[in-house]
């Protein structure tokens, strides 16, 4: 089974996607693709690790995420992948400046692939980004532009897609 988990920032996506996963019975594994760049994410990454359920096995995976979920999701496990916001960034921004479109067209094309090859119970939080303003840069407006045709791709094969908005999930599907 594949769900998306959808909601703004600080929305509660991560804790239902959490929380879901918890309630199964099965053995958990939680692929992060956040990278400690900075001191703000050094803390944000270990509030996470701390919140997190110590039985987990956790995979740090900022740009190999296809690989790592077909190796992770297999029948009788869950994967939890936090977040499909992230890794598409770190991807864009390892791509050649004149990549444009083509980035994002190839990670999504690389995700949805690497799920339909999946067992098991995946679990993929993304960030809703396209009810904000509209970025200034570029890069900005190409990133916004490959989430919301990553979101889209992502659920339109997921069997149950849920929103998250002030901590409270809206089942958008399933």
């Amino acid at each position: 089974m594949i769900e998306l988990v959808l909601g703004g920032a600080r929305s509660g996506k991560s804790r239902h996607a959490a929380q879901r996963a918890a309630a199964g019975a099965l053995p958990v594994t939680l692929i992060a693709t956040g990278e400690a760049l900075d001191e703000e994410m050094r803390t944000r990454i270990a509030r996470h690790r701390a919140e997190r359920d110590p039985r987990w096995k956790t995979i740090e995976a900022p740009l190999d995420l296809p690989r790592q979920l077909i190796v992770q999701a297999r029948p009788g496990n869950c994967v939890i992948v936090d977040c499909l916001t992230l890794w598409l960034s770190n991807r864009l921004l390892a791509a050649p400046d004149d990549a444009g479109d083509a980035a994002g067209e190839a990670a999504a094309a690389e995700l949805i692939a690497a799920l339909k090859r999946c067992g098991g119970h995946v679990i993929l939080v993304s960030n809703e980004v396209g009810l904000g303003l509209v970025p200034e840069t570029p890069l900005g407006r190409a990133f916004r532009d490959a989430q919301g045709r990553l979101n889209q791709a992502v659920a339109a094969m997921a069997q149950r897609v849920v929103f998250v908005a002030a901590g409270l999930p809206l089942v958008l599907k399933g």
